[in-house]
């Protein structure tokens, strides 16, 4: 695209002058080829126009620009996971500001040489799991494949569903100084980043909507919908379910697994929530077992079954291998796939470029030397003060183990100098020489203005029914290191967008199908067990939060009283005492170091900071199920908690502060639950887990202070803790007493916040649940939850007894126990339950 396309001769002259702020103060490299400016300083064409429109929003705009774009991310919940670190290694998705500019000719040829490498390495992996007829001629060494442990042997002969390995594919690119681009690495197992470059776009192009329209960029849907389209066209099935099968929340791109499935519409499976039945995968949910028809995998191949494959593995499905087999799964990629990313096959591509496809590589990779071979070897170790030493096969090198991937031979001292040679001699076919990159570089916006760095393009292509397709864009990882040879979003680099700048208008266009074809539907599809039992638990870590924060408030409001409230305290104290939020042993008359302790301290399994921190966790590994609002409304009540000092001091006014505002959170949470949720099957079980964990709390202020000859105080307090003051003053004139206060906080099903409103609720909420073969009668809970609700029906409240109380409580645990065991661990249900498969 041409600077100032579009626009009138006065126009471009005006932003011509402007231009030169931003580029005067950007220094290119020596030695690079720099995206932005050409060797002389200039701005090349396609980026003429960008600039100028940055030089006419001025520092301080752009600067408020990218805090949205900064905000945008942090309010989805954007993370990545960096590994071995101390807090759990959560980091927020670190974004450049500034996208890659491609313009259209260049990217058209661009596309083309990754299409023709993706039909190569398709038809690699389809001779080496077929009639191997690359190593019965010679032209590939055996052991540069069965070397690698992505050869999976027991796939040998087993024809994938579709007929192809590869789904989806990403290349990892660089450009060298002359300005060619050359292929760094292949990912075929399980590539990573199409749902980070969603983010980055989403939140780049409201950043700057204005530039982001008047470029004509082109639109990432269209790539998805044809991803999608490739997979589903190979599911006979009308009601198909697919599914993406993660590692799990632990995964470093967990995030971009959550993400990816909501948008792609896949159910978010882990290894637990699949089983195989008679060379059939079956997702594991609360209406019983339900078929799978296709999985994008997301974990390494030999992990995902260990059955057949690694024994070791906890994260797989058992039986994977065999449904593959029997042809009932479309796995996406295909279970060995890996087995292209190696960097010894690398060594072979150019060859096999004519070999296999009759053509030359229009785009190819770095200059590899596989060390399996003596003549290569010897050009490795004659040359190893201009080369990179990287392994052949996976991301580590023998020996080396603090190297990500490579080691540079210049850099080595003596001692290493020589155990790399040794092994270079020993285990050759473990090791590949490949030739020094200089990455080329683009600008990042640091302190006000633009800089150049390294960074590394990765692109996506997909399998689609018409054939290859390629993502406009994709993302770029750029180093913070201005002489970077590599970058890995581990030792700290960022992520920019692509724009492919296309010469006219691009249509607006989306992954949802369009409004004539759009079928009508009220049901979300299947809840996998796992998902449901999250759901139950994160509302359960709620409202048991809550009743602490509630007792931590009434205690802290009462502080500088003495007398009868100081005893009131002391029983405050004690039941913090009892629900592990104070230490055993703390002084009953220490009531500020309680409140300190159950606002902080996370050596103890009831207090808040631990409850909140489990409710976000939980919440976590269901992000795809929650809103944006709502995830924000969970880290925000996290943060209030957040402290490096296990043992606090608090003043008064502070903890009291503390404990409203998180009751305000929470009560917002409540309220997007109630307001914004869909009434799914997940919904039913959040309120099932909140309402029985309100109903044992409840029960539990009641027996502790509607004692039998209970003070109006501390009738009082219950009424605080229950929250029905204004309704009981309402109600009655008189001060409080025991008989009235105890039918309104636990026998009265008007009142939301009674025991007996939560087991009418849990009642209702039971009944939508999905029927599982009961021979006709209602299950187990509903059993429980009904007969608990004609007791509390049938009670008085002048003689409710603390045993009356006690037993209560003990069928609310009951219950859970019975929930647990039907919808979650599926243990006591009836033999025909299972024998029914969806």
């Amino acid at each position: 695209m041409t600077a100032g396309a579009g626009h009138s001769s006065s126009a471009r002259k005006a932003r011509s002058g402007r231009i030169g702020s931003l580029v005067a103060n950007y220094s290119a490299m020596p030695g690079v080829y720099d995206e932005m400016v050409d060797a002389n300083g200039r701005p090349r064409p396609h980026w003429a126009e960008f600039i100028s429109q940055l030089e006419g929003l001025g520092a301080t705009e752009l600067g408020r620009r990218f805090e949205v774009a900064d905000r945008s991310l942090r309010d989805s919940g954007v993370f990545y996971r960096v590994y071995n670190q101390a807090d759990g290694g959560e980091r927020a998705w670190p974004l450049s500001h500034v996208p890659l500019l491609m313009a259209e000719g260049e990217w058209k040829t661009l596309v083309a040489g990754l299409i023709q490498r993706a039909r190569l390495l398709e038809a690699v992996l389809q001779d080496a799991y077929g009639p191997g007829k690359l190593v019965s001629e010679g032209i590939i060494p055996a052991a540069a494949l069965a070397g690698s442990p992505e050869f999976l042997r027991p796939m040998v002969g087993i024809e994938p569903l579709g007929g192809r390995h590869l789904r989806i594919y990403a290349v990892d690119l660089g450009r060298g100084p002359d300005g060619k681009w050359w292929v760094l690495g292949d990912r075929t197992q399980a590539p990573s980043g199409a749902g980070y470059a969603l983010e980055n776009r989403l939140a780049l192009s409201r950043a700057l909507p204005d530039v982001y329209r008047s470029l004509h960029v082109e639109r990432l849907a269209p790539f998805f919908q044809a991803f999608r389209a490739g997979l589903t066209s190979q599911v006979q099935r009308e009601d198909a379910r697919l599914g993406l099968l993660t590692p799990g929340p632990l995964n470093e791109t967990y995030f971009e697994h959550a993400y990816l499935a909501r948008y792609l519409g896949f159910l978010l499976v882990e290894g637990g929530d699949l089983t195989v039945r008679d060379g059939t995968v079956y997702i594991r949910t609360v209406a019983g077992l339900k078929r799978a028809d296709a999985l994008l995998r997301r974990l390494d191949g030999d992990f995902a079954d260990p059955l057949e494959l690694n024994a070791r593995s906890h994260i797989g499905v058992a039986g994977l291998v065999d449904a593959v087999r029997h042809g009932t799964v479309l796995v996406a990629n295909s279970l060995g796939s890996g087995l292209a990313e190696s960097r010894a096959l690398m060594s072979f591509l150019p060859a096999l470029g004519g070999a296999v496809l009759g053509e030359s590589l229009a785009l190819p990779n770095v200059a590899t030397w596989w060390c399996g071979q003596p003549a290569e070897r010897e050009v490795v170790k004659a040359g190893l003060d201009r080369m990179a030493v990287a392994p052949a096969f996976g991301a580590r090198l023998p020996g080396f183990p603090s190297s990500f991937g490579a080691v540079l031979g210049a850099r080595l001292d003596a001692k290493a100098r020589r155990d790399l040679l040794e092994l270079i001699d020993r285990r050759g076919v473990d090791v590949v020489g490949q030739e020094v990159v200089k990455l080329s570089t683009m600008p990042v916006w640091s302190k006000g203005k633009l800089e150049p760095r390294p960074f590394i393009l990765r692109v996506f292509v997909a399998a689609t029914p018409e054939g290859w397709t390629v993502m406009p864009g994709g993302f770029c990882r750029i180093s913070n290191d201005k002489d970077a040879r590599a970058v890995t979003m581990q030792q700290g680099g960022s992520s920019a967008d692509v724009w492919v700048l296309a010469d006219a208008p691009v249509p607006e266009s989306s992954l949802l199908p369009t409004a004539d074809r759009m079928p009508v539907r009220r049901t979300t599809g299947a809840l996998p067990s796992r998902a449901a039992d999250n759901l139950f638990w994160l509302g359960r870590y709620l409202e048991r939060a809550e009743a602490t924060l509630r007792l931590v408030r009434a205690m802290t409001g009462r502080l500088g009283d003495v007398g009868t409230s100081d005893r009131i305290s002391h029983r405050v104290v004690a039941l913090l005492e009892g629900l592990d939020a104070v230490p055993v042993g703390l002084a009953l008359t220490n009531h500020a170091g309680a409140a300190a302790a159950a606002l902080a301290r996370r050596d103890l399994g009831g207090t808040v900071p631990v409850l909140v921190e489990n409710a976000r966790r939980t919440a976590s590994v269901i992000r795809d199920r929650l809103s944006p609002d709502a995830w924000r409304v969970l880290t925000e009540t996290e943060a209030l908690f957040a402290s490096n000092d296990p043992l606090p001091i608090l003043v008064e006014g502070d903890a009291f502060e503390r404990t409203n505002a998180a009751l305000t959170m929470i009560a917002a949470f409540s309220g997007l639950a109630q307001e914004n949720m869909n009434r799914s099957t997940g919904w039913h079980f959040m309120e099932v887990g909140r309402r029985l964990e309100r109903a044992l709390a409840t029960s539990m202020f009641v027996r502790h202070f509607a004692v039998p000859n209970a003070s109006a105080r501390w009738l009082d307090i219950l009424l605080e803790l229950a929250d029905s003051q204004i309704t009981y003053r309402t109600r009655y004139i008189l001060a409080a007493a025991r008989a009235p206060v105890v039918d309104l906080v636990t026998l009265d099903p008007g009142n939301p916040r009674s025991v007996a409103f939560q087991v009418e609720a849990m009642v209702d909420h039971l009944a939508t649940l999905p029927g599982l073969d009961d021979g006709g009668l209602i299950s187990e809970p509903v059993r429980i939850a009904k007969r608990l609700q004609a007791e509390l029906v049938t009670a008085d409240a002048a003689s409710l007894s603390i045993d009356e109380l006690i037993g209560i409580e003990g069928r609310l645990m009951e219950l859970s126990n019975e929930i647990s065991h039907r919808y979650f661990t599926h243990r006591n249900l009836p033999g025909s339950t299972w024998d029914s498969l969806g």
